[in-house]
């Protein structure tokens, strides 16, 4: 054994990349395989995010459509089958929203609205930020409460 026979363990190389600007000897010499001119082959490059070479970028070429609300306000969804079922569990005879939270059927940063899927089979006080007339009218007919919340 001699020192030129010295090779890395098998497997420990991932890539036996060639250098780069070492000489014209290399093959890789000159301009590096960076071509002639233009801004690739300039120091400190780097392409804008979905530049295409010139070419008119994907997200130019997609048409665009519809319109988007920014004051638009989203609310989770839980019918009054849901809720009869968290009475049926737990039972509560007040659902809130932290409830809702507890249970996992919203999220802390939500707005609730009440829908009317569903029948109520028990009286219950519902404090939400948002019912539809079905299910308010749905809650009031079993002599509950339907209470709208200020976010």
């Amino acid at each position: 054994m001699n020192l030129s026979k010295l090779t890395p363990a098998a497997g420990s190389v991932k890539n036996a990349k060639k250098r780069i600007g070492r000489g014209q000897g290399s093959g890789k010499g000159g301009t590096s395989t960076k071509g002639h001119k233009g801004a690739q082959s300039r120091s400190g490059y780097s392409s804008k995010r979905g530049f295409e070479g010139g070419q008119m970028p994907l997200q130019r070429r997609v048409p665009k459509y519809g319109f988007n609300n920014i004051n638009r306000v989203e609310y989770r969804g839980i019918n009054l089958d849901v809720i009869q079922s968290l009475i049926d569990t737990s039972k509560i005879n007040t659902v809130d929203v932290a409830v809702l939270i507890s249970k996992g059927l919203a999220h802390k940063n939500d707005k609730v609205k009440v829908l009317g899927r569903g029948e109520l089979k028990s009286k219950v006080e519902v404090k939400a930020h948002a019912f539809s007339a079905s299910a308010k009218s749905a809650i009031e007919a079993q002599g509950g409460n339907a209470v709208i919340i200020e976010s």
